[in-house]
């Protein structure tokens, strides 16, 4: 049995700031997605899995964590070409998979479609759909929230999830799922991320209305819901007095490293959770939401 990983606290986060979009090879420390405490058990054997915003952070340890399970796997990401080709080589390295890595833009609906077209053409069919892909950037005042950004942010967190849907919808069969990675800050809002939380609160409701949109068709939907995590995002779009000593709002006081989160994907996206539909499911080192 694999001994217990010690986990970053925030005194080993130290203040920085880096450009957007960020690099995981850049951030101190390196976040934990590796999945190298994790105990496969051919869960996902015959699946196949399409993950955005696979490239770096919760997506990246996702993809590692499925092809360890046995499944297909390939990852969407919009940017940077450099974490994208380390996933792919980890899902490679650790989980014995070749991995698909398609390059777009969730916001735009024919790269959705023509992506999910490449994943079908390469793999025969299409079992899990992943929407993990997001954008934030923080503002302490709402007035210094451009109607650009709150664009952005929309088009990313919900549109983005409604096209990659749309565009799979045809391809799934009873028993595939979709998972979405809603947020903490949708249940409980933030100030410095007004447009982000409403989006998330967005991919919270759109789980809960497809998931009894599909139930007749036997597709389950759910919703993971981090809390904080250490991600690129983190050091790319939060003050740099955020970053510092990164996060100590939750019980367990500390931010959660990815590949704590990807066993929860992996709970949902195989047959143990054949009972679970239309759920938010919780994984917040204890922020509370109520």
């Amino acid at each position: 049995m694999p001994t217990q990983e010690r986990r970053p606290t925030p005194d080993d986060i130290p203040p920085q700031k880096l450009d957007y979009p960020a690099s995981q090879r850049d951030m101190t420390p390196q976040p934990d997605s590796d999945l190298s405490n994790y105990s496969p058990a051919n869960k996902l054997t015959g699946k196949v899995a399409f993950i955005t915003g696979g490239d770096s952070g919760i997506g990246r340890a996702i993809a590692i964590a499925y092809a360890l399970e046995g499944a297909e796997v390939a990852i969407f990401y919009n940017e940077n070409d450099i974490d994208a080709d380390d996933t792919k080589k980890m899902v490679k390295d650790i989980g014995g998979k070749d991995c698909l890595s398609i390059k777009g833009d969730v916001r735009n609906y024919e790269d959705c479609a023509k992506a999910i077209k490449q994943v079908v053409d390469r793999f025969g069919k299409l079992n899990i759909l992943v929407n993990n892909a997001a954008y934030q950037m923080t503002q302490k005042k709402f007035e210094d929230i451009s109607l650009e950004q709150f664009r952005r942010t929309i088009e990313t967190n919900v549109f983005g999830y409604f096209y990659m849907v749309k565009a799979a919808i045809s391809y799934l069969e009873e028993g595939d799922v979709i998972i979405n990675t809603g947020s903490i800050v949708g249940k409980i809002g933030k100030g410095m991320l007004v447009d982000y939380a409403t989006s998330k609160g967005a991919v919270h409701t759109f789980t809960k209305s497809l998931a009894q949109n599909f139930g007749d068709r036997k597709i389950r939907v759910n919703s993971v819901v981090p809390g904080p995590v250490w991600t690129p995002n983190i050091p790319a779009t939060m003050p740099i007095e955020k970053v510092d000593n990164y996060d100590t709002d939750g019980i367990m006081k500390r931010a959660a490293q990815p590949e704590e989160l990807a066993p929860v994907y992996v709970f949902l996206a195989s047959s143990d959770s054949s009972f679970v539909t239309g759920a938010l499911y919780d994984v917040t080192g204890g922020q509370l939401s109520a």
